[in-house]
């Protein structure tokens, strides 16, 4: 490296005031020796045997450099011999190439043109390519690194966020409206709703001699209330509450939960099935039937009606003190349970006496229908 190259100092000063006063006289006189028509000839590698404040002041005096490639060059240069000196080079790439770029700017010609001939990806400034080339980053204010710094830490906590969120989202089970295998289930079994289990076990405790048991209603405004709790996910029922002491809400809560049913407890596809078997006129063959179409339900919905059945026949067991025969359960739980998911009027009229016979002859023979036994037609 020639020893003309400058030092750090007269780095600063040329590009901070603007003058060549500090750099000597000898820097000047050297200078001399080359007029204006000279600058033209002068190639990049001139600049380091000749030293880059020669080339500088040739290049002050001619007012612009020859085309953006010079300019690159030039600080090029200035940045080489920064680090040949040692000194830290981003000084160089911030202070004196925003100084050395804005005297560019200001002798460049007001009416002159973009280069046209692809030297380059389009798009990028000067100062913008430099810095790629170099991989020097823009100079930022506090305020923008602050900002950075904001944005960065946010980014790094949001995948935090979003899985607890998302941990968040998936509530406790619902127990009315929605379908059997999305409820909340009983302990001792997993198909049976955990609701249904406990309306069951308050009735067969203290109501089965109650007279008019699922007959009369429970207060409105107590079974409301008591579905919006349980439809908050609760995973456990305190049978202590006071409303749990009412036998008339517990029976109504019971009846509303398979009224609410999306998918009624008999299903959609097999309504009409159901319909069909029950007006077989032959009974052993009507019995087979309907003891076929309910082996086929969906395991949620086979289990329940186990369940609920039994319970029935529990309450009808007891009928000479609650009055609750067969046939009076049927007429009561018939039309809810028996049904389709669309209110069908036309249906409701026609199917009714299909839907209390149905539920009257699944109470009577319920050790049959939900036995393992083989049909032997005895029914």
């Amino acid at each position: 490296m020639p020893s003309r190259v400058p030092s750090l100092r007269m780095l600063r000063s040329f590009f901070t005031d603007g003058s060549l006063d500090s750099l000597g006289t000898s820097e000047d006189a050297r200078s001399k020796r080359h007029s204006t028509s000279d600058l033209s000839d002068v190639p990049f590698s001139a600049v380091r045997k000749e030293g880059w404040l020669h080339c500088k002041q040739i290049l002050t005096k001619k007012g612009k450099a020859e085309d953006r490639e010079d300019m690159l060059a030039w600080i090029k240069v200035i940045r080489e011999n920064s680090k040949a000196e040692g000194e830290d080079p981003g000084f160089a790439s911030q202070a004196l190439i925003s100084k050395k770029l804005n005297d560019y700017r200001k002798v460049s010609p007001a009416g002159a043109k973009p280069d046209s001939s692809p030297k380059g990806p389009r798009g990028l400034g000067i100062r913008a390519e430099f810095l790629k080339q170099t991989g020097t980053s823009a100079p930022r204010s506090p305020r923008q690194d602050a900002a950075v710094t904001k944005d960065e830490s946010s980014s790094q906590k949001a995948p935090w966020g979003i899985n607890i969120m998302k941990k968040n989202k998936k509530s406790a089970p619902r127990a009315f409206g929605v379908r059997l295998e999305d409820c909340q289930p009983a302990p001792d079994n997993k198909n049976v709703p955990l609701i249904v289990e406990a309306c069951c076990k308050v009735v067969e405790d203290r109501g089965l001699e109650y007279m008019g048991i699922y007959r009369v209603p429970g207060n409105n405004a107590v079974v409301s209330s008591l579905q919006e709790q349980l439809n908050k996910g609760a995973t456990e029922i305190n049978l202590q509450d006071e409303r749990w002491q009412d036998l008339n809400v517990i029976s109504s809560l019971l009846k509303s939960f398979f009224r609410k049913l999306p998918e009624p407890l008999f299903t959609d596809d097999k309504y009409n099935d159901f319909i069909e078997a029950n007006r077989i006129e032959d009974a052993s063959e009507r019995m087979r039937t309907l003891r076929k179409l309910i082996r086929d339900l969906p395991g949620h919905y086979y289990e329940t009606l186990k369940f609920l059945v039994g319970h029935l026949k529990t309450i009808a067991d007891h009928s000479e003190k609650n009055k609750m025969e067969p046939r009076n359960l049927a007429l009561v739980f018939g039309p809810t349970l028996v049904r389709t998911s669309e209110d069908n009027m036309t249906d409701m009229v026609t199917h009714m006496p299909d839907r209390y016979k149905i539920v009257e002859t699944l109470i009577q023979h319920s050790d049959w229908f939900f036995s393992d036994k083989e049909d032997k037609g005895e029914k």
